[in-house]
Formats: structure tokens, sequence, C-alpha cells
């Protein structure tokens, strides 16, 4: 007879199902907008990105956010964050130069438990 997992572990596969599910939603509604999913959980040495999607000529590397409410998750994307994404994004293109050539915004997704959820388009920029 086995064990059951310990609270801790039960935790970690509780939140990731949940972060699959919320880029799931993403992604759903990102393909509504129009744009083809590309990528999802792309890990690159610089660290994790979540979406990248693509309409036409623009390149969008996503971020999705789930929390309580919307405003909670707007706030849990803090700079550093940014940063790794960003260098997460000039990696993949390292790996990637065909996609090179091609318009690039990054973008957030913030989704609430209550089932709300928001497009940040050009949400933030590449900091130099």
């Amino acid at each position: 007879m086995t064990e059951p997992a310990p609270p801790d572990k039960l935790k970690r596969r509780a939140a990731h199902a949940r972060g699959l599910a919320a880029e799931a939603r993403a992604a759903a509604l990102l393909t509504a907008l129009g744009f083809a999913v590309l990528a999802q959980r792309v890990r690159t040495p610089a660290g994790e990105i979540d979406l990248i999607v693509r309409r036409d000529d623009l390149l969008v590397f996503c971020e999705v956010k789930l929390r309580a409410d919307l405003a909670g998750a707007a706030f849990s994307l803090q700079p550093r964050q940014r940063r790794r994404i960003a260098a997460a994004a000039e990696a993949f293109l390292a790996a990637h130069p065909e996609l090179c050539h091609l318009d690039m915004r990054f973008d957030v997704v913030l989704l609430a438990r209550t089932g709300a959820a928001e497009h940040l388009a050009g949400a933030f920029e590449l900091e130099t």
C-alpha cells in the first residue's frame, strides 16, 4: 500500500494544474483574437515564457497571471519578472532566428478565479 503524498507535494500539484488551466484559458482567448499559438511553456536558460503567439507579422511573448481578481493579477507582474521574460524572449529568438524579422511585443493575460479575463497588449517594453 502506498502512502499518501505529503501536503506540500499536493499543493505543488494543484498549483501546476491551475497554471496549466490558466494558460489554456489564455491560449483560447488569444486564439479568439486571431493569434496562432506557436509554443507554450517555453523553457530557456533565462527563464520560462508562458505563451508565444503570432498574428500576421506580429510575434507576442505572453505572460499569464491568475489570481483571485484581475487587480491582484496585474499587481503580480513585477519588474524583475518582466526582465526575466525579456531575457527569455531574447534566448528564444537566438534559437529561432527565422522569427527575428517579425514585429514583437510583450503582452499579459490577466485571469481571475471568478472567470474574468483581460488581455493587455503591449503590457511592458523591453528594458535596456
